[in-house]
C-alpha cells in the first residue's frame, strides 16, 4: 500500500487495517512515519516562530521534530512497561511503533493548524511593541492549546487500535489513559527543556536558553495566564 494511502487510513482510525502493520518490519511504513513528523512539525514551528524572528522561525522548525522524537524516544520504555504491566499482550516494538504513529497524526493536525497559527501571529502585539509581553503570553498559551489539542486528537485516534490489538478493550482502555498522561507530562517538559520557541521580548534570539534546567512549564504557562489577567 502507498504511503500516502495508509497516512489517510491512519487519520480516520480504522483500527482493522491498522492493526496488521504493528506486526510488520517493513522500514518503509516506519521512515513514512518519521518523515511526516518531520515536515508536518518543521511547518507548524516555523510558523509559530514567526512571531519573534525568521531566525527564531528557523529554530523552532528544527527543535519541534526534535521534541516529539525525544518525546517518542524518552517514552518508549516507560510506555512499553505499563503495556505489559497493564495487560495489553503488545510487544516493546509493537508499542513503540503504536506510538510513533499517533504522534504522526499529531503532527499532521499540527500542518493543519499552521495556517490558525500564522493568523494568530499576524494579529497580536509584535515583539516590538509596547504590548510585546501580551503578545508572548498569547502566543505561548495558543501554542500550548494547539499542541495539546494534536495530542489529545492523535491518542484518541490510536484508542480503537489499543482496544482491538489488546488482550481485552478494557486493557486497551488503560494503556490509552498511561500513555496520554505520560506523553502529555514528558512532552510538557522537554518543550521547557529546549526553550525557547518563541524567543523573549527584548531578549537575543538564540537556539536554547542559558539555563534550560531552571523552572518548569507548568510554572510558565501560570505566568502567562497571570500576564494576561493583569
Amino acid at each position: 500500500m502507498q504511503p500516502l494511502r495508509r497516512l489517510v487510513i491512519l487519520c480516520r482510525g480504522d483500527s482493522e487495517r491498522i492493526a496488521p502493520w504493528l506486526d510488520e518490519h517493513e522500514p518503509r511504513w516506519l521512515l513514512t512515519c518519521v518523515l511526516t513528523i518531520a515536515v508536518g512539525c518543521a511547518l507548524y514551528g516555523g510558523v509559530v516562530g514567526l512571531w519573534r524572528a525568521p531566525f527564531q522561525a528557523a529554530s523552532t522548525a528544527v527543535k519541534l521534530p526534535l521534541l516529539i522524537f525525544l518525546t517518542c524516544g524518552s517514552n518508549a520504555l516507560l510506555n512499553g512497561l505499563f503495556a505489559q504491566v497493564l495487560g495489553s499482550g503488545l510487544g516493546f516494538r509493537q508499542t513503540s511503533l503504536a506510538i510513533l504513529m499517533s504522534f504522526t497524526i499529531a503532527s499532521l493536525v499540527l500542518a493543519a493548524l499552521s495556517p490558525l497559527a500564522y493568523f494568530v501571529c499576524l494579529n497580536i502585539p509584535a515583539q516590538d511593541d509596547a504590548a510585546s509581553r501580551t503578545g508572548h503570553s498569547l502566543t505561548l498559551l495558543c501554542a500550548v492549546v494547539f499542541i495539546a489539542y494534536a495530542g489529545v486528537v492523535a491518542n484518541r485516534r490510536l484508542l480503537p487500535l489499543l482496544r482491538r490489538c489488546c488482550t481485552t478493550p478494557a486493557a486497551g482502555q488503560r494503556v490509552f489513559w498511561s500513555w496520554l498522561a505520560s506523553n502529555l507530562f514528558l512532552g510538557a517538559q522537554l518543550s521547557w527543556v529546549l526553550r525557547p520557541f518563541f524567543g523573549l521580548p527584548g531578549q537575543e534570539i538564540r537556539f536554547l536558553a542559558d539555563d534550560p534546567l531552571r523552572g518548569n512549564f507548568y510554572e510558565a504557562v501560570f505566568h502567562a495566564f497571570r500576564q494576561l489577567l493583569n
